[in-house]
């Protein structure tokens, strides 16, 4: 188990996703310290301190998927943890018949998708496309002025779906749906050490501005540089409209 030696000396949540479970950081290197807390305590231990106030250097954030009776078009509004807006995820593109598809069938879901994830200004970041797929799926994550960052691609169609997180033509991380329905998510690096997780809940959330019904949160454990840094961001954000619905229904 390794980590970047610019992370504080702390106690994390055990790389190796034991559930609440800590490691000892000592710097530089994973210790054999391990300590099982409480609820208050594993959050006051691990509570992230607040990156900057964007969406590329909040440690955690919190999506909110509120939707309309009839939704036709994808838009979530991203938060950090203390409730500060940071950006949104928008789903563009679509055609008057795209509308009607998606009202009339669920025909949609095997279509093009393309979303962007946009600023607190508005400004997009990322550019996400999800191509017509029948069974199993991929979304190729660029630059607002086409760069390729990287793919995420779906591994396999039954069971819990594992998704490969790729740049270059080469693995650097995995997105594993632990449990769809409790929406439990391990995202790990290339080597398989856990550096990010999607839940519903976390303590350290401000819990009068956020609940569990409309919304999920990604908590990134360590810094990370790009690109695995940008498609981690990716693959939490739209993990739901882009990656979820490829899985309705399975545990």
């Amino acid at each position: 188990m390794t980590g970047p030696a610019s992370v504080a000396p702390g106690w994390y949540p055990d790389p190796q996703g034991v559930p609440g479970a800590q490691r000892w950081w000592d710097g530089s290197q994973w210790t054999a310290q391990t300590a099982q807390a409480g609820a208050e305590q594993q959050a006051a231990q691990a509570a992230p301190t607040g990156g900057g106030g964007t969406l590329f250097t909040e440690p955690v954030l919190v999506v909110n998927q509120k939707t309309k009776i009839i939704e036709l078009t994808n838009e979530y509004a991203v938060f950090d943890q203390n409730g500060g807006q940071l950006g949104t995820v928008v789903q563009v593109g679509q055609s008057a018949v795209r509308k009607a598809v998606r009202f009339l069938s669920s025909l949609d879901q095997y279509l093009t998708h393309r979303l962007e994830i946009r600023d607190q200004a508005g400004q997009p970041r990322l550019v996400l496309t999800r191509p017509a797929k029948f069974v199993k799926s991929r979304v190729i994550v660029a630059l607002p002025d086409g760069q390729e960052l990287g793919q995420i691609v779906q591994q396999n169609a039954i069971g819990k779906i594992n998704f490969s997180i790729e740049s270059g033509g080469q693995r650097i991380g995995a997105l594993r749906a632990e449990n769809w329905r409790a929406w439990d998510f391990a995202i790990t690096d290339h080597t398989d050490t856990e550096i990010a997780r999607i839940t519903k809940t976390w303590e350290g959330l401000a819990r009068t501005m956020f609940t569990t019904a409309d919304n999920y949160v990604l908590r990134i454990h360590r810094q990370l540089a790009d690109p695995l840094l940008s498609l981690v961001v990716a693959t939490a954000l739209t993990v739901d409209t882009a990656l979820k619905q490829d899985a309705r229904g399975l545990g």
